[in-house]
């Protein structure tokens, strides 16, 4: 491999082992965003001093979706932007509100769980399992803070059926009653618990107080709830609420004989959220990188793509819209800005898609059209569907086929089969909403939605370069590629 391809192969390994969840996804891409000269900014607040020409911001919203932009130097209420997003979540098991259970004659403890997107679930069987999230958690001046929380051992495991006590094929399971992973051996809990007539001390929210709700260490393992605790640096009776997900405890590495291949968890789609965010970064490395920009560099990251996007931080919010209309609203030293400003705005800008795509694959070539077989590491896949499950059309190829051509760096195409089904993203929604030219691509990699993914390791060096061409070329190319037009 060579020596560049693998310096972003590796990278990205470091970002994903960091980011177990979007929340962390969020934070590993903010952490970048800051040391490379980004500010960050508020929803909440006013942006009209905030906000300058020729500056670098970053914001998020509900710690699990993420928005930087850059701001030219040339820019005017009207112009362009060159919009760019990707999903921070991927298909996992999520720990529910209550998850304390006891296996049969209390020999296992066991923790509940709840599916989270469409995950290949038999996948989840026998792997060393952990949990990562957010816990809410009262700090001692009596205020209320969000801690990320990673724990770094394996703690959990769902254990198959021995063949011999059951030879099904192929392999089926239900996923309320067969999906249960064990966390320990229940024998020392209830020991513990029966050598004791009352809770221990720090368990107690206090004698008499009224509690809506039953507390955590009644609604989930006292074991567990005192690993969040200490993770976060806290009291276990200090711990309010959390949203743990489980994850899967093998670091993601490089694979096959060349280290050509990347075995990761998460490939989809925190591949396209760190290429997305070394992009506009190395964009924006010289510090004269706006001076001659019109236009706004911007990516999103969005949360909650993988069930459907129609959440206050998903794709199908008000997040974009409000940021784009914000923006197009900012004071400008040429002080001709339109009320049609934010329309003039969307027409001129573009969006693309970045989701991962489907490699063909070996064992199974025949659930491929025979024309359109994209493979790993031969550069980022632009999908097309008839029924606008991929925003595509013709003027995004011929735009994004000048940005490559000038980044050197190859493309593929991908159709699914007629007698196929044909997944979607978070393009065809945002076109939708926005009226802005939209194209959907991503690297292809084998097994999506597995708990651990096959990609390409040249194809990450592939989308930063092609992402940081984009950016630093849009607002040239987006006046010469017309369609409505009067000439």
């Amino acid at each position: 491999m060579a020596s560049g391809s693998k310096k972003y192969a590796l990278d990205f390994l470091s970002f994903v082992n960091a980011s177990p969840t979007p929340f962390h996804a969020v934070e590993s891409a903010k952490q970048r965003l800051l040391n490379a000269g980004f500010i960050e900014i508020r929803e909440r607040d006013s942006w009209a001093e905030a906000v300058k020409a020729g500056g670098r911001y970053l914001l998020t919203r509900n710690g699990s979706t993420l928005i930087a932009f850059g701001v030219g130097k040339k820019w005017k209420p009207g112009n362009g932007m060159a919009l760019l997003g990707a999903h921070t979540d991927s298909p996992a098991l999520r720990v529910k509100p209550i998850s304390k259970r006891f296996a049969e004659k209390d020999s296992f403890m066991q923790v509940g769980v709840e599916t989270y997107g469409g995950g290949l679930w038999h996948t989840w069987f026998d792997r060393d399992l952990s949990i990562a999230g957010r816990a809410m958690v009262r700090r001692p001046d009596g205020s209320i803070i969000s801690k990320l929380i990673k724990i770094n051992k394996p703690i959990l495991r769902i254990p198959t059926l021995a063949i011999h006590l059951d030879r099904q094929e192929p392999f089926t399971f239900n996923k309320e009653t067969q999906l249960f992973p064990i966390t320990g051996l229940a024998s020392a809990a209830l020991n513990k618990s029966s050598s004791s007539s009352t809770k221990n001390p720090e368990e107690k929210a206090g004698d008499g107080e009224f509690k809506p709700l039953m507390a955590m260490t009644e609604r989930h393992h006292p074991a567990v709830v005192g690993l969040i605790a200490k993770e976060a640096g806290v009291s276990v009776n200090d711990v309010l609420d959390f949203e743990m997900i489980l994850y899967d405890a093998q670091d993601s590495c490089l694979g096959g004989i060349n280290d050509e291949f990347l075995f990761s968890a998460r490939l989809d789609n925190l591949t396209m959220s760190y290429c997305a965010t070394e992009g506009i970064i190395e964009s924006l490395e010289p510090k004269d990188a706006l001076d001659d920009e019109s236009g706004i560099r911007l990516i999103c990251l969005f949360d909650h793509e993988e069930i459907g996007s129609k959440t206050a931080q998903g794709a199908g919010s008000n997040l974009l819209p409000a940021i784009i209309r914000r923006l197009s609203a900012l004071p400008s030293e040429c002080n001709t800005s339109s009320p049609t400003a934010y329309e003039e705005t969307l027409v001129k800008s573009m969006l693309w898609s970045c989701d991962m795509a489907h490699s063909v694959h070996p064992n199974y070539s025949a659930n491929y059209e025979s024309h359109h077989r994209p493979e790993m590491n031969k550069g980022p896949v632009v999908k097309i569907n008839a029924n606008a499950r991929y925003a595509t059309n013709s003027p995004g190829i011929v735009l994004t086929e000048e940005v490559a051509r000038e980044a050197a760096v190859p493309l593929q195409l991908f159709v699914v089969r007629n007698d196929s089904p044909c997944g979607s993203t978070i393009g065809p929604m945002l076109s939708a909403a926005l009226g802005a030219r939209t194209v959907d691509m991503g690297n292809a990699q084998l097994s999506m939605h597995s708990i651990r993914e096959t990609g390409g390791a040249h194809d990450v060096e592939y989308a930063v370069k092609l992402f940081k061409k984009y950016f630093e070329r849009f607002s040239k190319l987006e006046e010469t590629i017309m369609v409505d037009s009067t000439t």
